[in-house]
């Protein structure tokens, strides 16, 4: 059962909640820092019900990408009443399915996912912010390897600058900056 998408009020107490710090994790990144947002009930309700809301009725799971992902992942399984399924940094998983490489701003990746999954499961696939569109590719690409489809990619916070909807193509964003 997803909820109604939130109060347009509500969204905007949320995005308030997000800061920037400039220099992090390497100078010339500017980290977005959801940690007040997670803190605060009712923001984090919002954004939740914000993050799943255009995929009602469209999806089996949900599923988070390592590591603030899984935060907003979980939190929209619950939201939607559906599970949830972690794709992990490297080396994190017990027995992965699957694994992909990929480019991030600063540096090179690589996630794992297991599979528990019925074939052909349709996933939410959720994450933080959308920057350069690296990691939501890889999830993409994991999913689809392992013969099930992406109903959808969702995201809190999307830097338009860094053109990361060119790589992802459709995606949902609560909030987006330039």
């Amino acid at each position: 059962m997803t909820s109604a998408a939130p109060a347009p009020d509500a969204l905007a107490h949320a995005e308030a909640l997000i800061r920037s710090i400039p220099d992090h994790p390497e100078p010339g990144i500017v980290f977005r820092d959801i940690t007040p947002l997670l803190a605060d009930a009712e923001a984090l309700r919002a954004t939740t019900a914000a993050l799943v809301a255009p995929f009602a009725g469209r999806f089996d799971v949900v599923a988070g990408v390592e590591a603030r992902g899984f935060i907003l992942a979980g939190a929209a399984a619950i939201t939607a009443g559906t599970g949830f399924v972690p794709i992990r940094k490297a080396g994190k998983l017990p027995q992965p399915a699957a694994s992909v490489d990929y480019a991030l701003e600063y540096g090179t990746a690589t996630i794992e996912m297991h599979d528990d999954l019925p074939a052909g499961s349709r996933i939410l696939l959720i994450d933080d912010v959308l920057a350069t569109g690296g990691t939501l590719a890889a999830g993409r690409r994991i999913i689809e390897e392992l013969g099930h489809r992406v109903a959808g990619v969702s995201v809190l916070f999307e830097i338009a600058d860094l053109g990361g909807r060119d790589v992802i193509g459709d995606v949902h964003t609560v909030f987006r900056s330039s």
